[in-house]
């Protein structure tokens, strides 16, 4: 298998869940019911906030993977991303990954499968 093939991969896959992140915010916050303006603005900034670093990732993987996936840069790229991903993976693990909405019991799944796709193409050369 193509290691640049996994990264990219991984990158979409991570860029992509991050753009469905944005679109639902008004629904989701709408979803906590009655809560005060300063909670709605909270919650808003959060769901926001994370679709971007998963953009972010996913950006920066893919870029990182166009210039030159094996340079020392790279891995260190690939490593903290990896890293990253299984943090936020744990966090969903104990947060989103107890509600009965399914969107959020993807993001573990997501954010470890994108994780292991960088691993096993890091070790590719």
């Amino acid at each position: 298998m193509n290691a640049s093939l996994l990264m990219y991969a991984a990158s979409f896959l991570v860029l992509g869940w991050g753009i469905a992140h944005l679109f639902p915010t008004k629904s989701v916050v709408r979803a906590f019911g009655d809560i005060s303006t300063d909670n709605k603005r909270i919650v808003t900034m959060e769901w926001i906030t994370e679709g971007v670093a998963l953009i972010f990732i996913g950006v920066v993987v893919a870029i990182t993977t166009s210039l030159d996936r094996t340079s020392l840069l790279a891995k260190a790229v690939y490593l903290t991303t990896i890293v990253t991903l299984n943090v936020l993976s744990v966090v969903s693990l104990f947060t989103g990954f107890r509600n009965s909405f399914i969107p959020f019991k993807l993001c573990p799944v997501i954010f470890t499968g994108s994780s292991i796709l960088i691993a096993v193409g890091g070790m590719l050369n």
